[in-house]
């Protein structure tokens, strides 16, 4: 077979197997990197041996690599960084540090690796966490906004940032021992001449040029020209002695700042998904299964250093720069893993000579094994911290929630407007109430954003909203009203529920993060609950009805409907029962949840749920109702309680035994 064949059909084959293989994966909600990997693993010499070598594979991945780079360069942002600067430069910085001298002394010192470079170019390998499979979960829990998400992706930021000086200054740990400090410095300042004379092309050169090939009106012309810049400054630094990946990396963050870069990311993904692709695939055609089989005391060794380690050291940052024990331990167990980067700086050691390729291949396979945890983890975190808050002797050790701090300047708690959340949406709300003259007193746990509060005197609780402690504190009973704007969907519920336990007459708003938690919040007891994205839809709709010439009243009764029917006019369908019913899942996180059966001796059978009055006298609510094996969500005040209905109630472990005992008729002591 050509050459020229046998590289498309060795492409085809890869990039067949990835697809495969990536799709298993995504249907097992899997990261796809993972499906690549095992793809690769399926045709390479461990598998079905389809693909004898990573070969001419290993040299067009690495074009996957350049474009992987480039694009994390143009989509670097120093302003997002500067937003949460103290502990994206301070944390970040620090916990790369501490990573790679755990890693890189702990296997020196018990021989496990040889020479010291080794050790720490190990150790730089299991510092980087993965930014793409972290970011998809906080998206899919939406929780990007949440404290412990911003500062997730603030240091995988600057892990990000800090793979381009590793990839230019790790290589100089080649150099013979006496000459490795010389080695560094020299690679350092040449780094650093490079940057320099790259921002200066960022500022003069790259901008005019990108501008000249949007010019053109031709997609194909600029989509070369960003492939020639990429690939070239790439080439440029590696016959500099930096590496590829660190010139393309250059390449994207001197386009980042040009109009155009949206446009040049936008027309570079595709194929850099294409190529990137054929780099995972081809290092798992690299990756022997009957050698890490062989060698799973040492795998489980360097996944324990890594995940454990590193969940201690990144907790640890976090809680040293001022944050809560819940967001220190949420951090800590979000980006304990390795990332996807990590491939990257293991390649180049590989390339080097500083990792055999045993070593290399433990490393992949560490990597691949901290990336399968890793959804688990994040999936789990939520029950763990659930579990500490309710342990007695832990919260005595270790409190997980700041001990909420009452600064009052006003001294005069009665008619307050509580406001839970200073974020984006608390801070607009409550420049409304203030300039509107009415007293508030604002709830939050991030010490960065409660300065405008004091320039404005304008008392506040530090801590966290869903905290018991805190919301006593706010003495809610006597409160005008409360509004919840977190940014955790499972903080907010948590906080609704519990304030109406407290004050089950309080007017509360809450911010629904997701249209399938709107019918949730409101079955808690909310009195309004507003969702952005449909409250901007409305907006848009009047805007354009107004200036089709429809009247404003008639406009601002269609509006009205649509808010009073709590949007569900303008919702897709949903399914009804329980086995598609994500949402319902949902919302029942966090919460004790018991089901309960209507028996024929129940007091409560034949009466509606407004008559039965559930949530003032047992503080509970009735979430769902399973009849005739269909369930029915978040049931109206109109539901009749008939027999044989299954009951879905939450509340805690008091409201529980008060609502069994009306239930069966009882006096709650005589409920078991």
């Amino acid at each position: 077979m050509a050459s020229e064949l046998k590289l498309i059909v060795d492409m085809v084959t890869v990039l067949g197997a990835a697809t495969a293989g990536g799709y298993i994966a995504n249907r097992l909600r899997q990261p796809a990197l993972l499906g690549y990997l095992l793809g690769g693993m399926a045709i390479g010499p461990a598998g079905l041996h389809l693909i004898a070598t990573a070969g001419d594979i290993q040299v067009m991945s690495e074009i996957g690599v350049a474009l992987l780079l480039f694009a994390l360069g143009v989509e670097f942002s120093f302003k997002e960084l500067l937003r949460v600067k103290r502990i994206a430069f301070g944390g970040g910085a620090l916990q790369i540090l501490l990573t790679i001298a755990l890693g890189a002394g702990l296997t020196y010192a018990t021989g496990w690796v040889e020479s010291l470079p080794t050790a720490i170019f190990l150790g730089a390998v299991l510092s980087l966490s993965s930014t793409a499979v972290v970011l998809k979960s906080l998206i899919e829990r939406n929780e990007v906004r949440t404290p412990h998400g911003q500062v997730m992706l603030a240091i995988l930021v600057v892990q990000d940032l800090g793979l381009g000086v590793m990839l230019a200054v790790l290589p100089a740990l080649t150099q013979p021992a006496d000459a490795i400090v010389m080695a560094m410095v020299t690679a350092s300042l040449k780094a650093i001449a490079f940057l320099a004379v790259a921002l200066m092309a960022g500022r003069w050169l790259i901008p005019p040029l990108v501008r000249s090939l949007a010019r053109s009106g031709s997609q194909e012309i600029f989509l070369l020209g960003i492939l020639v810049l990429c690939l070239g400054i790439a080439l440029l630094t590696s016959a500099l002695g930096l590496g590829i990946a660190m010139g393309a990396f250059v390449a994207g963050l001197t386009v980042s700042n040009v109009e155009y870069a949206d446009h040049a990311l936008d027309r570079i993904l595709p194929m850099r998904d294409v190529f990137a692709t054929l780099f995972f695939a081809s290092i798992g055609v690299l990756i022997d299964p009957s050698f890490l089989i062989a060698n799973i005391w040492s795998l489980v060794g360097l996944v324990a250093v890594a995940m454990l380690g590193k969940a201690l050291i990144v907790g640890g940052v976090v809680k040293g720069f001022g944050y809560s024990l819940r967001t220190a331990i949420a951090v800590g167990l979000g980006i304990n893993q390795i990332g996807e980067f990590s491939f990257v700086l293991a390649g180049v050691a590989q390339t080097q000579g500083l990792f055999s390729d045993e070593l290399y291949g433990l490393t992949v396979g560490t990597t691949a094994a901290t990336l399968l945890v890793t959804p688990f983890l994040l999936k789990a975190t939520p029950d763990l911290l659930r579990w500490l808050d309710k342990s007695p002797g832990f919260n005595a050790l270790l409190p997980l929630s700041p001990e909420p701090q009452l600064v009052d300047f006003e001294k005069s708690p009665a008619d307050r407007v509580v406001v839970a959340g200073f974020g984006r949406v608390g801070q607009t709300l409550v420049r409304m109430l203030y300039f509107q003259g009415y007293q508030i007193l604002v709830i939050d746990n991030d010490e960065a954003r409660l300065q405008t509060l004091r320039d404005r005197r304008i008392p506040y609780i530090f801590g966290d909203a869903s905290s018991q402690l805190v919301l006593e504190k706010a003495q809610l009973d006597r409160a005008k009203g409360l509004a919840i704007a977190l940014p955790d969907p499972l903080a907010t519920r948590l906080t609704l529920k519990r304030a109406l336990s407290l004050a089950p007459d309080l007017d509360v708003t809450v911010r629904a993060h997701a249209q399938d938690e709107i019918d949730i919040l409101y079955q808690l007891g909310a009195q309004e609950v507003v969702q952005p994205e449909f409250e901007a839809s409305l907006e848009m709709g009047a805007h354009m009805l107004l200036k089709f010439g429809d009247s404003t009243y008639a406009v601002q009764q269609v509006v009205n409907r649509y808010r009073r029917g709590r949007y569900r006019d303008i919702q897709p369908e949903r399914s009804q029962y329980w086995g598609e019913d994500a949402d319902m899942k949902a919302a029942v996180e966090g919460f004790e949840r018991y089901w309960y059966t209507i028996e024929a001796n129940s007091p409560l059978l034949g009466q509606s749920l407004a008559q039965a009055n559930i949530r003032r006298r047992t503080g509970v609510t009735v979430m769902a109702f399973e009849r005739g094996k269909k369930l029915y969500r978040y049931p109206t005040g109109k539901y009749v309680f008939e027999l044989g209905d299954r009951l879905l109630v939450v509340g805690n472990s008091q409201e529980q035994i008060t609502f069994k005992s009306l239930l069966l008729g009882l006096r709650p002591s005589d409920v078991v």
